[in-house]
């Protein structure tokens, strides 16, 4: 990767998805183009409604087409699933390769890692294919492997959990 910087948010901890967020909002005001890609996350998660809010200059994407969780799917479900998440991240590549975005945010991309659908040498090969766009990284389990490229990790931990 020429400049930009890779950023990573991991743990089991409630907040990932939300700092990447926060980031995007900041890099918003700015000015700067946000393209966010969720994975793993179905297509009926209400908050994306709220973030559509904030298009043009955050454009969020997933392409899922169910709403059932990813390991709860039968195994033709699971492979069905895997293409589209495979289209998502040749989206990714388009929008790194083309400059689209200052900052790119693969939301759980860290999960499609461990359960084999991409493998750390295809997300390295993505995140280095922008020329300075910066790339943010979320996911519970973090791949030793994946740290190599980083720029930044953070982990997010629940010390105290209430909803709220």
């Amino acid at each position: 990767m020429a400049s930009g910087k890779v950023m990573i948010f991991m743990g089991d901890g409630y907040g990932k998805s939300a700092a990447a967020l926060g980031i995007a909002m900041k890099r918003a005001s700015r000015g700067d183009r946000i393209v966010i890609i969720q994975f793993l996350k179905g297509k009926g998660m209400t908050d994306s409604e709220f973030t559509k809010r904030l298009e043009p200059e955050i454009k969020l994407f997933r392409f899922e087409k169910s709403d059932a969780d990813y390991m709860d799917r039968s195994p033709e479900e699971q492979e069905e699933a895997a293409v589209n998440i495979r289209n998502g991240l040749g989206f990714a590549r388009k929008v790194l390769t083309t400059g689209e975005c200052n900052l790119l945010i693969l939301d759980e991309v860290l999960e499609v890692v461990n359960k084999g659908i991409i493998s750390v040498d295809d997300l390295k090969e993505l995140v280095e294919s922008g020329n300075d766009t910066d790339v943010i990284i979320t996911g519970s389990e973090m791949n030793v492997e994946v740290c190599r490229f980083a720029d930044r990790i953070s982990e997010i931990c629940n010390v105290q959990f209430r909803n709220f």
